[in-house]
């Protein structure tokens, strides 16, 4: 196996007794860094500071990443319009964050009857979110006694 010692420097192709008997001889680990290569390269250092780092590494990679939520914007289909506009306004904030928006068109008892006002109301929320960086990821759909669409940003 080829090996580095604990300077970084290459030893050359060593036999796998003597380089584990050379890490002993300075309290270090032998630790193969890559077993697919031809030879096997092996590098002697302290294996749990080696792993310290490694997961050091893997926690603030994961804090640089965005999670995408799913925001649920709920409407009735005889809503106001300043209240409209206000779920407009809170649906673009939530797209320019970079989470998805599920809105949904609730209807209740007898206004399952005027499903036609509703769909047209979806299709008028789409039409208002037309200048935002987005895509319809699920078209105004009945589910139940709602009306679901959902929209995603465009980046994602």
């Amino acid at each position: 196996m080829l090996l580095i010692d604990d300077e970084g420097k290459k030893q050359g192709i060593i036999a796998t007794k003597k380089a584990i008997q050379l890490a002993e001889e300075k309290g270090l680990d032998l630790v193969v860094v890559s077993a697919s290569q031809s030879p096997p390269v092996a590098k002697i250092m302290d294996y749990g500071k080696y792993r310290y780092e490694m997961e050091k590494r893997a926690k603030e990679a994961k804090k640089k990443q965005k999670t995408i939520e799913l925001k649920e914007i709920k409407i009735r289909y005889k809503i106001d319009v300043h209240d409209y506009n206000v779920r407009i306004k809170s649906a673009k904030k939530f797209l320019q964050g970079g989470d998805k928006v599920k809105v949904v068109v609730v209807l209740r008892g007898r206004e399952a009857q005027h499903s036609e006002l509703a769909f047209d109301l979806a299709k008028r929320f789409l039409n208002d979110m037309e200048g935002e960086a987005m895509v319809v990821e699920k078209q105004p759909t009945f589910e139940g006694r709602n009306i679901i669409l959902v929209l995603a940003p465009s980046s994602v």
